[in-house]
Parts: structure tokens; C-alpha cells; sequence
């Protein structure tokens, strides 16, 4: 266990009137353990208790070596784990649940009674996650880092005449020669009226064409922490409104970025890109929040919408991300990832985000 992690649990769960949490998220045990273990259908929870009894439950199939710094108990298939649990959980005292765990072991732990009462206790880690300590910072610039390096290696593709799937195998290939670990999502490679569609799903039938806009949203993993970043170039032109389109959605990125301070909020920064562009008369064609948080995950709590309210804090690491989508005409999304800083934020990403025509 990572003492220093698991202390700002404790004192965040003591914050909280909470004196035992049932932890469930893998990515979460990993932040706590430094062990990445991906279960499946079976259980898996990390047992939190203010006492210090704490216990990690999981399946023999999933054998730990080494020091976990925590008791670790097995069970096997033809037993009731649940029951295990159940076996350690104060059951006169709340419980806090971990917001992922499938509800077929919690209705079981609810069954056996083992606690007065169940409460979503997710904020707690949540909260703590979104601060990135200095380690989690450097493996993140190095995930953007790489992340830089590989755009700009794909986008003289474009124009090549690959399908969209083939240009999202290329660039596999591309992170693991640069030493990354692989996609951090399934990228989306759009030419077109497909990058009109925010979340195109990347195909194996769209060629590029002169005119075309290209949207890479792109991302990697190095070290257990994830990259994501979106380009938009365009294929041999780029028509008048193209180019208004993607000026608008540019001015927008860099004034949102330009919002990003401790003290702010994160309904501020989207409301410096989403006044922008309604200014500029697209309001309607900004379909989607301005960001979200990322670290071990690609999508983490916490994202730049009207609706989020709270404060940013040195440590956090999100996205900025507007976009502009004219069905069957031309989409444009740029995204980068910021660091808010004691003074204001650090972008991450350094790839040129110019108008370039391909």
C-alpha cells in the first residue's frame, strides 16, 4: 500500500463520518497498491476500515506476489464471497460502496446485513484522484509527450488513401515503436461528413477526399496513465467556411485554456469556449461538454461543463476539447490537456495547432 495515498483516504472517509469503505474500482485499488488487477465477473474489493484492519478480497485465479502491505484473502469459485466480506464488515457501522461495484454484491452484502447502512462513498477517492501527485504528473506529460510525437507522424497519412480503420492501425503501430503501451481508447479517425459526428465510431469502408476535414482524437498510455488529444487537419483545401469554422473553434480552445487558474471553476473554463462560439453563431453545433478529467483512466470524475461548479485545484489534469460539427459538411474538434498550476495551467500538449492542409 501506498501509505501516504492510503492516509488521504483515511482522512478524507474520517471527513466523510465514515469509518469503513468497500473500495471496487481496479483503477482505484492500483492507486492505492500499485497492483492492477482486471477481474472480470468475480469480486474484487479492497476493504478500508478506520481501525486499520484492512483486507484485500479477491480470487485465487488472481494470486499477489510479493508484499501487498495489506492482508490479502482468497477465495475460489464454489465459494460464497460475499460472505467472506461480510465475514470482516462492521456490521453495527455505515458502509461506504465504491460506485462500480456490480450490484449483484452489493444486494448480496445488503442480504447478509453487514452494515447499518450503504452509502455511495465514491467522492472520496474521486476527489483525491483528481489531484495528480508529482509522479502521476511526469508520467502524464511523458503520455502527452508521446502523444505529440505520434500525431504528427499520422497526419501526413491522411492523404494516402487508407480507410479510416487502417489509419487507427497505423497509428498502434506508431505508439508501440514510440514505446507507449497502446491506444488509452479506441481513437477516432473521421474524414469527412464523419467528422461531423462527434463520436464517429472509426470505419473500414471512409477513404479521405480533397476537401475533407480529418479529425484525429488520439491517445496513448505510458506507465499506467493515459494521453488523449484531437487534431483536425484538412485533405488538398479548405473551404471559406472550413476555415471559419475552424478559427472559431481555435479562438475557443485558447480562451477556454486562458480561463484554466486555481479559484476558477470548471463552469467557467467551459463557458469561455461555449460564449465563443456562440458568439460566432455555432452555438448550436457545440454539441458536447468542454472537457473531462483524466489520469489512470481516460475519463475520470470530474468534467468542464455549465453544470460543474467546483473549484479547480493545483494537480488537476483535464481536457479542452470544443468542437464544431455541421452535419454532412465539416467537423472540427481541437483538444488539449492542461495542468492547473499554482499560478494558472501548463499545457501539456505541444503539437501545432495552426490550420494545416494535408
Amino acid at each position: 500500500m501506498f501509505q501516504d495515498k492510503l492516509n488521504r483516504v483515511l482522512n478524507a472517509m474520517k471527513d466523510a463520518g465514515l469509518e469503513q469503505m468497500i473500495v471496487a474500482d481496479p483503477a482505484s485499488i492500483y492507486y492505492l497498491t500499485g497492483r492492477m488487477i482486471l477481474p472480470g465477473e468475480r469480486m474484487l474489493v479492497l476493504y478500508l476500515n478506520q481501525n486499520g484492519d484492512h483486507k484485500l478480497i479477491l480470487s485465487k485465479l488472481f494470486p499477489q506476489e510479493g508484499e501487498v502491505g495489506v492482508d490479502v484473502i482468497y477465495f475460489d469459485d464454489v465459494e460464497d464471497s460475499v460472505e467472506i466480506l461480510a465475514r470482516y464488515v462492521e456490521k453495527e457501522k455505515k458502509v461506504g460502496v465504491d460506485k462500480i461495484w456490480p450490484a449483484k454484491f452489493l444486494l448480496r452484502l445488503m442480504e447478509l446485513e453487514a452494515g447499518s447502512a450503504f452509502v455511495n462513498a465514491s467522492f472520496v477517492l474521486d476527489d483525491i484522484r483528481q489531484i495528480k501527485d508529482v509522479d502521476e504528473i511526469c508520467k502524464m506529460k511523458e503520455a502527452s509527450r508521446l502523444n505529440d510525437m505520434a500525431v504528427e507522424r499520422l497526419i501526413p497519412l491522411v492523404n494516402q488513401g487508407m480507410t479510416e480503420q487502417e489509419l487507427a492501425e497505423e497509428l498502434q503501430k506508431i505508439y508501440l515503436e514510440l514505446g507507449a503501451e497502446g491506444y488509452s481508447f479506441e481513437p477516432i479517425c473521421a474524414y469527412g461528413a464523419n467528422a461531423a459526428d462527434p463520436h464517429h465510431m472509426t470505419d473500414t469502408v471512409s477513404v479521405g477526399k480533397t476537401g475533407d476535414s480529418v479529425v484525429l482524437d488520439i491517445g496513448c498510455k505510458k506507465d499506467g496513465y493515459c494521453s488523449d488529444m484531437t487534431r483536425t487537419v484538412f485533405i488538398g483545401e479548405a473551404s471559406e467556411q472550413a476555415r471559419e469554422v475552424y478559427d472559431t473553434v481555435l479562438q475557443a480552445n485558447l480562451r477556454a485554456i486562458a480561463a484554466v487558474k486555481p479559484g476558477a471553476r470548471f463552469c467557467d473554463v467551459d463557458k469561455a469556449a461555449r460564449d465563443y462560439i456562440t458568439e460566432k453563431g455555432y452555438g448550436p453545433y457545440f454539441t458536447h461538454r468542454t472537457g473531462h478529467c483524466i489520469g489512470q483512466e481516460v475519463h475520470e470524475a470530474g468534467d468542464v461543463s455549465s453544470v460543474n461548479e467546483n473549484v479547480l485545484k493545483p494537480g488537476m489534469i483535464f481536457s479542452i476539447e470544443p468542437g464544431i460539427y455541421l452535419e454532412g459538411k465539416v467537423g472540427v474538434r481541437i483538444e488539449d490537456l492542461v495542468l492547473v498550476t499554482e499560478e494558472g495551467c501548463e499545457v501539456l500538449n505541444r503539437a501545432d495547432k495552426a490550420l494545416r492542409i494535408i
